[in-house]
């Protein structure tokens, strides 16, 4: 008899660290909560994907079309000087793809996000705005 299969569930981090926005077909979207940058993230909906390597072809060919697309929605909305990819996993083992909007004059420009001070929650209400244009530009 064969296991069944791991069902995808997301990183407890992840989870207290983003909010959800969209299932696209291979990936779930998140938005970081911190105001300081425009930050989404793109996890896989499979389960036990530590490296990008862990996907199949087909897999590692949508994410990258989702992550193109995501990018575009965020640069739609945004209007950065930047749009930075980047997919670590040092921290959060589960495989996951950081898309940020960067703009000169925003926190810790030109250096990196990761581990620059302590994340600033959004006002309430106040991330409905870009939630919206974002989901707008995957339209």
């Amino acid at each position: 008899m064969q296991a069944e299969p791991l069902a995808f569930s997301l990183d407890p981090r992840l989870e207290a660290d983003t909010r959800f926005l969209a299932d696209l077909p291979l990936c779930r979207l998140l938005m970081m909560r911190d105001a300081r940058w425009p930050w989404l993230i793109l996890v896989p909906r499979r389960a036990g994907i530590v490296e990008l390597f862990d996907l199949d072809p087909a897999d590692r060919r949508t994410l990258i079309e989702e992550a193109n697309m995501v990018s575009q929605a965020l640069a739609l909305a945004t209007a950065p000087e930047k749009i930075n990819l980047g997919a670590l996993g040092n921290m959060v083992r589960q495989f996951h793809l950081h898309v940020i909007a960067r703009s000169e004059g925003d926190p810790n420009w030109p250096k990196p996000v990761w581990g620059f001070e302590t994340a600033v929650p959004y006002a309430p209400g106040a991330d409905e705005p870009l939630i919206r244009s974002i989901l707008e530009g995957l339209a």
